[in-house]
């Protein structure tokens, strides 16, 4: 039986990281950062709760983080192609399985028509527009995803 692995995913913190969002997730096996993170601090804490992919937003100076954290980051995980970039229009959805955007702090997730590839912008726990607060989660087994959703915050 294949391993079911959790992808928490957020974006748009912007150097606040609230309690509800931190309980939230524990248990991942992964946090997908979409950028504008706004904290050095904010992602060595996420590091101590599980590993983190993240890209850099318009608020991020990349001198804050690990040569890893850049505008796009492709990774793979559970057999699947990642890619994550801050805007959606800088996403190339022809390229992975999984997109994660951030950036308008409104949250949607959807599959691409043409390629089929599931887009997700988690909106934001701490800053939303036209939202409640709100984070994403993704649970993939090997090659394919089995769960996606966009989970309201407090």
């Amino acid at each position: 039986m294949a391993e079911i692995r959790r992808y928490d995913i957020i974006s748009d913190t912007h150097g606040y990281l609230t309690p509800e969002l931190l309980d939230a997730l524990q248990g991942a096996d992964v946090i997908v950062h979409a950028g504008d993170i706004c904290s050095p601090s904010d992602f060595r804490t996420l590091q101590l709760i599980a590993p983190v992919q993240a890209c850099l937003g318009n608020n991020d100076y990349a001198s804050d983080y690990p040569p890893t954290v850049r505008a796009r980051k492709v990774f793979y995980g559970s057999g699947l192609k990642w890619q994550v970039s801050h805007y959606r229009e800088r996403l190339n959805l022809s390229l992975c399985d999984v997109a994660i955007c951030g950036h308008t702090h409104t949250p949607f997730l959807e599959r691409d028509e043409w390629t089929g590839t599931l887009v997700m912008n988690p909106g934001s726990p701490t800053a939303p527009r036209r939202s409640r607060p709100s984070m994403g989660r993704i649970l993939c087994e090997e090659g394919r995803v089995i769960d996606a959703q966009i989970i309201a915050l407090r």
